[in-house]
């Protein structure tokens, strides 16, 4: 088992996420009531979506890991699985997320843009040999 299928199965047992198709239509995701959270492009690369403000907050932290890309501009970061601590990080920033979306909803009148695999972004391009 890969730790990106790893990661999805925890989080397909979280009451307030269930499994989705990605609005990319590349790979597999993870929703909430208030938009999608996680795109799982590959076996190690994973896209999470945060708002603007929760980026900006956390931004500085967000950097500081190797395990995470942040994309300027983008309402998501990208993650990089290689090892199980990269999973707890996920995890964690997953509960960050679903905060973020409640707390500080992104405008109704705006669209969410599309995850950084879409924008060629990501660390490396979509292998789902694993999923």
């Amino acid at each position: 088992m890969t730790l990106a299928s790893r990661a999805l199965a925890q989080l397909a047992t979280w009451p307030d996420l269930r499994q989705a198709v990605p609005s990319c239509g590349l790979g597999r995701a993870v929703r909430s009531a208030q938009g999608e959270i996680a795109h799982f492009h590959s076996e190690r690369d994973v896209d999470l979506r945060l708002t603007d403000r929760a980026v900006r907050r956390f931004a500085k932290d967000l950097r500081g890991s190797d395990a995470i890309r942040v994309v300027p501009g983008s309402q998501w970061v990208t993650l990089r699985l290689d090892a199980t601590s990269d999973v707890d990080l996920l995890l964690t920033l997953v509960s960050v997320a679903l905060q973020a979306q409640q707390t500080w909803p992104d405008p109704a009148d705006r669209a969410v843009a599309g995850c950084n695999d879409q924008r060629g972004a990501g660390f490396v391009k979509a292998d789902l040999g694993g999923l």
